[in-house]
């Protein structure tokens, strides 16, 4: 009976084995629990950034989101469960070309990239994700890659 299994392996091994390396060379790679990329808990801006969006919001975005990010009115807020289920799992990219192309409301496009990418520190630190050594890009290719996700994996 021994000899018969061991050959019925060898059999299989021989006719099977080598799909299934095939199959293991050509089958994409599944995701990471994380998914691919980046996200806003890997440390993806600079306090200093951080800091010069704040100046930036407050000159810019405050008169209708308020200080405290909170939103009013028409404006959404930009902190907290609200802001995070609205944009959790979507990337930053997406969020700084929504910033881009709509604010401010009266003047839409008129924000350059670097202060946008300025603010959006800014919101990340007020979300409390961690800062780090390098400041977050202002290209939009590269901010694609930085999902936002409202807890930490």
């Amino acid at each position: 009976m021994r000899a018969t299994y061991r050959r019925f392996a060898a059999v299989l091994l021989l006719v099977v084995g080598p799909a299934l390396g095939v199959a293991a060379r050509t089958a994409p790679a599944s995701p990471s629990p994380r998914g691919a990329g980046r996200s806003v808990w890997d440390s993806v801006y600079t306090l200093d950034q951080a800091t010069r969006g704040e100046t930036a919001y407050l000159k810019t975005c405050a008169k209708c989101h308020q200080a405290s990010l909170a939103g009013a009115d028409e404006s959404p807020p930009l902190t907290g469960g609200a802001f995070l289920g609205n944009w959790n799992g979507q990337s930053i990219g997406a969020l700084h070309d929504r910033i881009r192309t709509s604010m401010p409301t009266d003047d839409p496009g008129t924000y350059d990239r670097q202060l946008i990418t300025d603010v959006l520190a800014y919101i990340l630190k007020v979300n409390r994700f961690p800062a780090g050594a390098a400041e977050l890009s202002n290209m939009l290719d590269s901010l694609k890659e930085i999902r936002i996700e409202a807890t930490k994996p």
